[in-house]
């Protein structure tokens, strides 16, 4: 019989799904792409950001906020649909981002990024998926230099505060760690400790089938089709419907309009991002180029670019503007060849107005759990949450837990 079902075979669902098998509970994943990393958890640049701790806030200074308006970056685009659809959102994200709330938001974050190896670790042998890490960091890389100081200083500040590692290189360091490299850079950062995945989809598979060979099973099915059954939940497969006790949301950027039926107004900014594959792989690590607000990353396919955020419609059709620019930027620096897909990638992140995820007992009805927020770390705190989670519903909660609740937003 099923204990548990869980919504949504991304990273964070897989990452549920094995917590919960862990604690002895009998799991079913449903989605509706019957496969594992369907979407986002595919898509993303494949870093474990052991570094990240502190979460991507809005811009507050005046400059920035002023270049993003009049698209003189190529980190954010957007256009005025989105921005009048998601106003609210926007603005709460602009009010937390604000430095006191912000400190407060990156202490909890901060715990989080910081123990996602360790969550990720106990899983990678088990599913044979070794040979797709490495753990040996990646480079933020800057053509300015006093944005490469700047960033020099932030990461002694992280260091200080989180014990991040790091090293600082001068352009001659930084092109003797990658001899592909065309002179154009100051410097960059080197993140000592974030693991880097050649294939961030064949990771979430090898996490699945790990799932399924325990004992877990992954059906096609439509989470719309979610609905109280007794003192449980139920919802519709290919194999007929199934029932639990407890059900888990981990929708990602769907999950909103899911929850909205069942009386929740779960506000989000939803950001897109693009990646497309090129022939060669001149780099050793990923690469993330501040100057083009991409990230070049070599993976099995090829070289990955990822780009940084549209604030776009979900059914938005592509515009390929920031692709198009990191792609440029990449040649200054870079001899690769064309492209291997004809259509490039794109997905959406799900983010927070706080920059935290959504994580606990839903507020109106008894076995519904959330588990989804995770902004632009899906992939790498899938693991984590899905066992912050499992412990909660085996009535272990984590301090940590309160800051992420459901309950903020009831």
């Amino acid at each position: 019989m099923t204990d548990v079902i869980v919504l949504g075979a991304g990273m964070a669902g897989v990452g549920a799904a094995l917590a919960l098998q862990e604690q002895g509970r009998n799991v079913v994943i449903v989605d509706r792409k019957p496969k594992f990393a369907g979407e986002t958890s595919y898509g993303n640049a494949g870093i474990i950001q052991a570094e990240a701790v502190e979460p991507y806030a809005m811009p507050t200074d005046i400059p920035s906020l002023v270049a993003i308006a009049l698209k003189r970056t190529n980190d954010v685009e957007w256009n005025v649909e989105s921005i009048l659809a998601e106003v609210r959102s926007l603005l709460a994200y602009f009010r937390n981002s604000q430095p006191g709330r912000y400190r407060r938001i990156t202490g909890t974050w901060g715990r989080l990024i910081r123990r996602s190896r360790e969550d990720h670790a106990r899983y990678i042998d088990d599913a044979g998926a070794d040979g797709l890490i490495r753990r040996d960091g990646f480079h933020q890389a800057y053509r300015d230099e006093a944005k490469l100081a700047a960033a020099v200083a932030k990461a002694e500040r992280v260091k200080a505060e989180f014990g991040v590692g790091f090293a600082a290189l001068d352009s001659a360091g930084l092109m003797a760690a990658e001899p592909a490299l065309k002179p154009g850079f100051a410097g960059a950062i080197h993140w000592t400790d974030s693991w880097c995945c050649s294939s961030p989809g064949d990771l979430t598979q090898a996490y699945g089938d790990l799932f399924v060979k325990r004992g877990g099973r992954l059906l096609d099915g439509d989470a719309e089709t979610l609905a109280a059954d007794g003192a449980g939940w139920r919802v519709d497969t290919a194999e007929g419907k199934v029932s639990a006790k407890d059900v888990v949301v981990c929708l990602g950027a769907w999950s909103p309009k899911l929850l909205k039926r069942f009386g929740y107004r779960i506000p989000m900014v939803r950001k897109r991002g693009y990646h497309q594959h090129f022939q060669n792989n001149p780099l050793d690590k990923p690469l993330m180029d501040a100057s083009v607000g991409a990230v070049f990353v070599p993976m099995k396919l090829g070289m990955r670019i990822t780009t940084g955020a549209e604030l776009t419609a979900m059914t938005a059709t592509q515009n390929l503007r920031q692709l198009e620019e990191a792609e440029k930027g990449a040649r200054k620096v870079l001899d690769f060849g064309g492209p291997v897909e004809n259509q490039p990638w794109h997905g959406t992140r799900p983010c927070m107005p706080d920059m935290l995820p959504v994580l606990g007992k839903a507020p109106k009805h008894d076995g519904l759990w959330f588990d989804f927020g995770h902004g632009h770390q899906g992939f790498t705190l899938g693991p984590t949450t899905g066992v912050l989670l499992a412990e909660l519903m085996a009535g272990n909660g984590d301090p940590v837990l309160e800051a992420l609740s459901p309950a903020r937003f009831a």
